[in-house]
């Protein structure tokens, strides 16, 4: 592998774990706006204050180049197929 496949590599590895934090966040601001209310606000040990709020609207990115993958080892399902990757000439293990 290249430098710039190892570190795509080292990136992409980390993408699940920063989407279980972004998915803890919402949990945690859902349970939040439970207990508080939509408006609702509070502030913590360090003064920064929090209020609870409907966005307005968000810009929303597409991302011109993107990237499918076969599973890792714990996983059970990749997006992209053992038999693509043989056609595409690497050997995989699997059925």
């Amino acid at each position: 592998m290249t430098d710039v496949q190892k570190r795509f590599v080292e990136l992409e590895k980390k993408k699940v774990e920063i989407k279980k934090y972004f998915d803890n966040l919402i949990e945690a601001t859902e349970a939040v706006a439970q207990e508080i209310g939509i408006e609702g606000s509070f502030q913590d040990e360090e003064g920064t204050v929090y209020q609870i709020v409907i966005p307005e609207g968000r810009f929303v990115k597409f991302e011109k180049i993107g990237y499918v993958r076969t599973r890792r080892i714990d996983e059970k399902k990749g997006d992209l197929s053992l038999t693509k990757a043989r056609e595409l000439g690497y050997v995989v293990e699997g059925k």
